[in-house]
Parts: structure tokens; sequence; C-alpha cells
């Protein structure tokens, strides 16, 4: 059972946040005023909770207006022919209309409200505030990652956009159009960061070019951005299927491909030279506030770095605990590092083919189906596929992710695997892997909130990571429940995950905090977790570029553990694991002061009768 280690906080508190899918294509925030009415204290409970929906659904639609690429990730295709603007000048308009909405939010706090909308509230003023917080950092001058990127994201389109007629293919010609434009718009934010050091730290974008190079071909037809154009339906005109592949070559060559060519020229001659070579947030432009803020936009808690790194000091103990165990019962005669480096190095522990490798995958996400009506009452209807990481991105990429299906399309959730250096791969970790990117993890987790229709859509493709991250290690924990893990090997396997997450919340408050070299971090991830070597530099440098995101997944398992414990003490005999999971994903993905709230609930309903309240 996890120990209560979590400070608990006012259930009605809402952290403001940062988001990088905001960052990548700008604020994404709204255009326009709000005229919904002011609720009075005349208003009726429904009155006042329809006039809350209609300032969420005003604010949506204009979000999806002002920010193309997320309606088309959601599903929303009438803006599929338009790319973002991101000026600076656009930031401000939309960080102002931002604010409006944000002051209209807080004429409902004093009403009455169903639980529903009154998480919906929390929610959104949430995002308003994390926007804002956004903009006043100019979080925007840096859409890149080390392993995504705004031009990373767009090659994802042809796999999101629909191409079932004439218009879908004209839309996605004029989108590719606008390529260009789009490109020099995020080069310059990316050169205005450059010059007031806001930039991600040059040692980690060694190699980074790969993933801008993979574009620039030399034919059209070479390019991922064609793919449509191989496919079009037989049953259409010949003259028509010509034109299009006409006008997609022309587009592909004429605009995609120089856009990514300058793109490239840009990183090499200007931004990887000039980048900083400091490591931590803490050296960036009001950086020790803005490690503040990424904090509590991925932990959704408030507090300091000093406490997250005693935290992960204490768990990466307690799970050493564990791990000595697993060398007890293996027989292991030597120490701990040994045992690492014996693992890294049998070749009885990886797979010899890319094959091999998703054969083994495939299997374990299998037997997990079969396993959850043990554990959840209520399943998604969308399926899932095991699939490689793309080859443009798999040389920095981690071992695995979740790809979550456009709403509305034929594709199902994709659960990735890198396959690329399969010696670095290491077959105990893949059931904990599976388990987390695919089910219970992030499949189910994800393909539910997008079912829960009663929810604004907001909120139905929000991603929260302390509860989206927390979900899915805990998911890696609901594997010893069910049986996946086989071996002792396998067990530690999950303890080497566990461990990795813990060693996060040291690894990454010292980066950011306490002026870590990257040299430390690699020695303290490779000295405690069995981690490949080449996952503990990828890792590592993930970590660099992405400050404060790391801290999500063991914070959101430490309150999803504590929350669960309490449950089980207060209902006894009643407690019902299913209906349990059931209450915690039915809200989508909420904030771990809202959860809490969430389960405190889902206890006094469930409590027997005579009961006391907690």
């Amino acid at each position: 059972m996890t120990p209560a280690l979590l400070p608990r906080l006012p259930p009605s508190t809402v952290i403001p946040a940062l988001g990088f899918a905001l960052a990548l294509v700008g604020l994404s925030g709204a255009c326009g005023q709000a005229p919904t009415p002011t609720p009075t204290r005349a208003s009726s409970p429904a009155e006042a909770a329809a006039g809350l929906r209609d300032l969420i659904d005003r604010e949506w639609e204009e979000r999806l207006k002002e920010n193309p690429l997320l309606a088309t990730s959601v599903g929303r295709h009438e803006y599929d022919h338009l790319l973002p603007t991101v000026t600076p000048s656009n930031q401000r308009r939309r960080a102002a209309a931002t604010r409006r909405y944000l002051e209209r939010s807080k004429d409902f706090e004093a009403v009455a409200l169903s639980e529903q909308d009154r998480v919906s509230l929390l929610l959104f003023q949430r995002q308003l505030e994390e926007r804002l917080e956004d903009f006043r950092f100019r979080a925007y001058e840096i859409p890149i990652l080390v392993d995504d990127g705004f031009h990373i994201a767009l090659a994802r389109l042809p796999r999101q956009m629909p191409f079932d007629t004439e218009e879908h293919y004209r839309r996605y010609l004029r989108r590719l159009g606008a390529v260009p434009r789009y490109f020099d718009q995020q080069t310059d934010n990316l050169r205005a960061g450059l010059a007031r050091g806001m930039t991600l730290s040059q040692v980690v974008l060694q190699g980074y070019e790969v993933t801008i190079a993979t574009h620039v071909v030399e034919e059209p037809e070479a390019s991922l951005f064609f793919e449509p154009f191989r496919n079009l339906p037989a049953s259409w005109p010949e003259s028509l299927r010509v034109e299009l592949v006409q006008k997609g070559r022309a587009a592909v060559g004429r605009s995609v491909v120089p856009a990514y060519a300058r793109l490239l020229a840009f990183m090499e001659e200007e931004y990887i030279p000039g980048a900083r070579t400091t490591l931590g947030a803490s050296e960036l432009p009001d950086g020790e506030r803005y490690y503040a803020q990424r904090i509590r936009h991925f932990t959704t808690l408030d507090l300091s770095a000093e406490e997250i790194h005693s935290l992960g000091l204490q768990e990466v103990e307690r799970i050493t605990g564990q791990m000595h165990e697993i060398l007890e019962q293996v027989g292991w005669q030597r120490d701990l590092r040994s045992f690492l480096d014996h693992l890294r190095t049998d070749p009885r522990f990886y797979a010899t083919s890319e094959r091999q490798l998703l054969e083994r995958a495939s299997y374990l996400a299998k037997a997990m189906d079969g396993k959850l009506p043990q554990f959840f009452g209520r399943l998604p209807r969308k399926p899932y596929g095991v699939a490689p990481v793309p080859a443009h991105l798999a040389p920095k990429y981690t071992a695995g992710r979740y790809v979550r299906s456009p709403p509305g399309s034929t594709e199902p959730g994709w659960y990735w695997v890198n396959t690329y250096a399969l010696d670095q791969r290491p077959l105990y970790a893949l059931p904990a892997l599976t388990l987390h990117e695919g089910v219970p993890g992030h499949h189910l987790q994800i393909s539910l909130a997008q079912e829960l229709e009663d929810l604004p859509a907001f909120r139905r493709y929000d991603y929260i990571s302390a509860f989206g991250e927390g979900w899915g290690l805990y998911s890696e924990y609901l594997g010893v429940e069910a049986g996946i893990y086989e071996t002792p090997y396998d067990h530690f396997g999950r303890l080497t995950y566990e461990m990795w997450r813990a060693c996060r919340l040291v690894v990454d408050t010292g980066l950011h905090a306490q002026g870590w070299s990257r040299e430390q971090a690699l020695e303290y991830l490779a000295s405690r977790t069995a981690l490949s070597l080449q996952e503990v530099r990828t890792e590592t440098d993930r970590y660099i570029a992405w400050p404060g995101q790391a801290l999500a997944y063991k914070m959101g398992e430490i309150r999803i553990r504590e929350l669960r414990a309490r449950a089980e003490s207060e209902l006894g005999p009643s407690f019902d694991l299913r209906a349990f999971h059931d209450a915690l994903l039915a809200h989508g993905s909420v904030t771990l002061p809202v959860l809490e709230e969430i389960v405190e609930d889902y206890i006094d309903r469930r409590r027997p009768s005579g009961a006391g309240a907690s």
C-alpha cells in the first residue's frame, strides 16, 4: 500500500498551467468577446448552468477556429484547409480574449452548480489561466521538444485528415500551400527566443536535424505528405485523379519540401549553434518562476522543487528495497549495480528482430485485453493496434508511446514500440511499457474520455499530465494484480519502470533547480534503473528539454494509490474495484485536487447505510 506522502489540498484549488501543445501552434485562445449573460442572484440554477455551458461552448468554438490543427485532431474538419497564425501580435490578441473569458467565468463562482458543471468551471478556468501563463513567459518561442515540435506534429496530418471526397483533397492542398507561411512564423518565434536566451539546451539538439531532414526529399513522391495521393478512389474520373496527383506533387515539391529545407538550414546554421549551453529551466529568462510554474502545471499541486526532490529520494529508497528482494529471489550474490549491468548485456533479454519485439508487445497487449473485465465495468469501443515508432523519430524517441486516433476516423489508437537499436530495448521492461501505453493505461483512459458525450468538448480532449501519466503508472501496478508479470525479471522490469519515475522526481528537480550536470543525471538513472543506456540518454535529454513534465507520473500515481487505499479502508467489504476504477475515469482528465473530491464523493455514495461520513 502506498503511504500518504502528498499533502492534501483544498478541493477547490485551481492551478494555472502551461501546455506544450499550446506552445506548438501558439496560444490557443479565442479571438472574440463572450456575450453570455452574467448570472444574477435571481437566476435559477438551470439558467446559470446554461449560461456557463454557453460560455464554455463559445470559447471552444473560437479556439478551434483559431487553431485549425487542434480542430483536425479532435475530428472537426471545417478548418482543414488552414494552419494557425502564430505571430506575436496574434499571441497578444488571443491573450486579451483569454482574459475576457476568464473574467466572465468568475461570474459563475458563487452560483449553485451541479457537480459536473462545477468541475467544468474549475477545469475551464485552469485552462484559461495556463494560457495566460504561456503568454507571460512567451513559451511560444520554444515550439519544439527533443522528440516533438510543430514540424513533427504537421507530419501527422496525412493520418489525421479524412480523404473520402474531392473537397477533402482540395482542403489538404490548400493546407500544404500554407506550410511556408506557418514555418516562417514559427522560425521567427524561434529566432526571437534565440535572441533572449529562451531556447532548448544545445546538448539535447544533437541529432535533432533528422526530424527535419527526413522531409527534405528529392522527389515529391518520396514525401510522407504525398501519401494521400497514392490512394485516390478508382471510381473517380481519370481526369480528376490526374489533376489531384499533379497538384499534390506541386504542393509537396514547391511548398512543403522548401519549407522543411529552410527550417533545416536555420536549425543547422543559427539555432543549434546559438542555443544556450546551460541545462536548467532556472537559466531561462525569469527561470525560477518559470520552473515553479512548470511544477504546478504538470503536478497540479502547489509543491516546491525541494519538496518534490525529497519525496523522490524517499521513493528511490523504498523501491531499492523491493529490487533487492528480486535479487534474492533469483539468487544473485553480487550488488545491484552488477545486476543492472547483467540485465543490460545478457542477449536473452533482447529481441533479435523488429518483428519479434512487436510480436511480444502484441501478445502482452492481448493478454491484458482479456483481463480488463475483472477491473473495469465500462470499456472503450475504440480498438488499438501495435506499430513501430516511425523511422524519422526513432533515434531520439522513447521506448514507446500511445497515439490516439482522430475522432470519427477509421484509424485505431496506436501503441508505438521503438524498434530502433534492438539491443537497447529490453524484453523485461516490455510488460510495464505495454500496460502503460495500451491498456489499462493511455488507450483505455483516453478513449473512454472521448466517449463521455455529456462532458464539454474541452474536457473530452484535455490531457492533464498528473492524471493521465499517473494513471499510466498505476496501470503498470495493476499488471501485478492481473498476473501479467510472469517471471522475476518481468517483476524487476516493472520495478525498474517505477524506479525510473521516482528517479525523475530527483533528476528533474536536480537539473532545473539544483544545478545538476547532464552527467550527474545520466549516472543517477543508470545506477538505479535497468533502463538501457540508450534510453537513459534519450530520457535525460527529454527532461532537460521539457522541464517539469517528468514529475507528473510519480506524483499522480502516488495520489491515485493513496485514494484507492482510502476507499478500501473506509468502505471495507463494500469496496468494489471495478466501480472504483469506473469512478476515477468517469470525468475525463482532471487535476489531482479535483480527483480527490471525486473519490470522496464516490466513498460517500458507496458507504453502507448508517456508516459515518468521511
